[in-house]
Order: C-alpha cells, then sequence, then structure tokens
C-alpha cells in the first residue's frame, strides 16, 4: 500500500502490533494480533482497538477517526514484518461484521497489484477459496507471502 502508515510497537515475537490511530475522535490505540488456530501455519488476523480497561481486542467498535486508509496501511505493513519473521504462514481474516469485510474487501482491490507483487490473496466465495477477484463478494480472505 502506498499510504501513509502509523508507527507501530511490536511484541518480541512479533505476533502482536500496537499503534496509536491519530484522529478527530482523539487518540485511540489499535491493536493487530496474529493467533495461530488449529491447522499449523495458519494464523487468524485480529484486529481492532485496545480495551483501555481489560487489554483486550474490540473489534466491534466503530472509531470513524477519519484515518481508515492510514490505519489500513499500518494493519498492512504489519503483514511483512510478521510474515518475514514466519515465513510460510498463511494468515486468514475477515471482518467482524459484513460492512467491514467489504471495508477490507474494497481495500484488496484498491491495492491489488501492490498486494500481488508479495503476497499471494484468495477470497473465501459461494463455491469455496478462489484467487482474489476485484468486484466480487468474499466473506473471508487468505494471504501468503510468496517465496
Amino acid at each position: 500500500m502506498l499510504y501513509e502508515r502509523y508507527d507501530v510497537n511490536a511484541s518480541t515475537d512479533l505476533t502482536s502490533f500496537e499503534f496509536e490511530s491519530k484522529g478527530p475522535k482523539g487518540d485511540i490505540q489499535k491493536v493487530v494480533r496474529y493467533t495461530e488456530i488449529n491447522i499449523k501455519g495458519y494464523y487468524n488476523l485480529g484486529f481492532g482497538d485496545k480495551d483501555p480497561y481489560t487489554g483486550l481486542i474490540s473489534d466491534l467498535t466503530v472509531t470513524n477517526n477519519n484515518d481508515s486508509k492510514k490505519v489500513l496501511a499500518t494493519v498492512a505493513a504489519t503483514l511483512f514484518v510478521f510474515t518475514d519473521n514466519y515465513p510460510g504462514a498463511t494468515i486468514i481474516a475477515t471482518g467482524s461484521t459484513a460492512a467491514r469485510t467489504r471495508l477490507y474487501r474494497i481495500g484488496i482491490s484498491n491495492n491489488l497489484v501492490q498486494i500481488e507483487n508479495n503476497f499471494l490473496i484468495f477470497g473465501l466465495g459461494n463455491d469455496g477459496w478462489e484467487s482474489f477477484r476485484i468486484n466480487v463478494n468474499y466473506t473471508a480472505f487468505l494471504v501468503r507471502r510468496k517465496s
């Protein structure tokens, strides 16, 4: 992605990244977390606002801080760091709502050429996983770094 990004703080194992969204709603802590699922080498990409009391990720909060491109570019940048340190990892991502999944699809579509320079990307459609295509509705995305 060619958009401006926020600086991130990474955990020592490079599976969790935190940054601060800055905008009219104030400074809001965001978290990106890669968690291995029950299939070895497959990771869920969790993303959302950090609850200031529990430290948990809230993926249903709507921030509207007028920086969505910058936030998505920052999340995308963590993919590079994560896959540099976990080569061969497959990342699965979906929005917590249909609207968020659509937002992610639009972000991928708008940057597909740049994304495909470094990643293989698939969408989960009605007939299963397929190579990502623009203007197709997907319920989830699968990403793997090219060798």
